[in-house]
């Protein structure tokens, strides 16, 4: 892998840098899982984000995007995260079923769900999990039974990011009387469909960034399933892989954090515990390693390659990442992490709000422990017993 910028990619940096720096919001801009109108704000910002061509910079021109390369979309989110933009709303749309719906959907299906998605005028939320169905994903007992054109979807869904506020969701459904991983469809759906119920899941901060979902004889066309009828399972590990080992987590993201986390501890080196030192060092090489691997896997996948079990080992670093990097800023800040940022002693920067949501990584995208069985198991060669 070659580790030196092309003068196209520098002059590409150069592009978003100069975009970013004069269409950043001065001030940060509320939640998007506080209130409806901190979502609303940052679909206006996707909106504008779209204006520029910013909206999913690898997407193809007619589907909204620029058609730009995997090492060129990791420049973009590491200008994006240093200019202090808004959160990313519609990850969910843009991170997870995009890269999915450009690897499985048929021509008419990209046109028509793509560029809404793109410029935030359709926002979306995951409709994965059931009760009895979390990180077990085969154990979905949502059904799906066609009508003729249709689909009439029953089922309850639980732990929906964004459902709150989005305008589309999509889940795996099965056909009745099937099991495991056999019969399972990924389908959307409009959450403001007859016969839909969402229920708010606050969390403890107050935010609502998760939802129940409850369908009750929910009649969707045919047209909002993706892939073949029964393939459901194989698009849902494809869309894990890009969640796993990709999209979801932009290395960018934590080399911005472990910056700050070095600032953090210049300012407070003083007075607080000198062991601590060593966890910023840590914290540190742990972005960059990350970053580096991640700039492995674009490289790879633009010589053809996919995306394979190894994403699990990249989702259990940088979930147990995130918390080692906000534990130590915790650490150095001492009783001051506990006070609200309104609170006139407050630090800059919001550590525990952050530490509050590193909490769930090693949970979501499934529990770190089904990853390490996936890891054993498909690339270690154990046996399942």
């Amino acid at each position: 892998m070659d580790l030196t910028y092309t003068p196209e990619q520098q002059a590409f940096r150069a592009e978003v840098r100069a975009w970013l720096d004069a269409h950043v919001p001065a001030e940060p801009l509320e939640h998007y899982d506080a209130t409806r109108e901190g979502f609303e704000a940052h679909r206006k910002w996707e909106a504008i984000l779209k204006q520029g061509d910013w909206g999913m910079v690898t997407w193809p021109k007619e589907y909204g995007g620029r058609g730009v390369d995997l090492i060129q979309w990791l420049i973009f989110e590491e200008e994006y995260y240093r200019a202090g933009a808004p959160g990313r709303v519609n990850q969910n749309g843009i991170f997870l079923l995009g890269p999915t719906l450009m690897e499985f959907g048929t021509h008419e299906q990209k046109v028509r769900f793509l560029p809404p998605m793109a410029s935030g005028e359709e926002m979306w939320a995951q409709a994965w999990s059931e009760p009895q169905a979390g990180s077990d994903l085969a154990g979905v007992r949502a059904t799906a039974v066609r009508d003729g054109d249709e689909y009439v979807l029953n089922g309850h869904k639980i732990w929906s990011s964004r459902a709150v506020f989005a305008d589309w969701a999509f889940g795996l459904f099965r056909a009745p009387g099937t099991e495991r991983h056999h019969g399972m469809s990924l389908i959307f759906f409009p959450l403001d469909a007859p016969g839909v119920t969402v229920n708010a899941i606050k969390k403890i901060n107050g935010h609502v960034g998760f939802a129940e979902i409850f369908l009750e004889d929910v009649r969707v066309p045919a047209f909002n399933r993706l892939g073949d009828e029964g393939q459901g399972w194989h698009i849902c590990m494809a869309t894990a892989g890009f969640e796993r080992g990709l999209m979801l987590r932009s290395p960018a993201r934590y080399q911005v954090a472990a910056a700050k986390l070095a600032e953090l501890w210049e300012a407070n080196k003083e007075t607080a515990d000198p062991a601590l030192e060593a966890e910023v060092v840590r914290a540190f090489m742990n972005a960059e390693a990350y970053a580096l691997n991640i700039y492995q896997t674009a490289s790879r996948l633009i010589a053809g390659a996919k995306i394979g079990p190894e994403a699990s080992t990249n989702k259990i670093f940088w979930s147990e990442m995130d918390i080692h990097l906000m534990e130590t800023a915790l650490g150095i800040l001492g009783p001051q992490a506990e006070l609200t940022q309104e609170a006139p002693d407050a630090a800059s920067y919001d550590w525990m709000d952050d530490y509050i949501f590193s909490l769930a990584g090693p949970i979501y995208a499934g529990s770190n422990e089904i990853q390490r069985n996936i890891i054993a198991e498909r690339m270690l060669g154990l046996p399942r017993k």
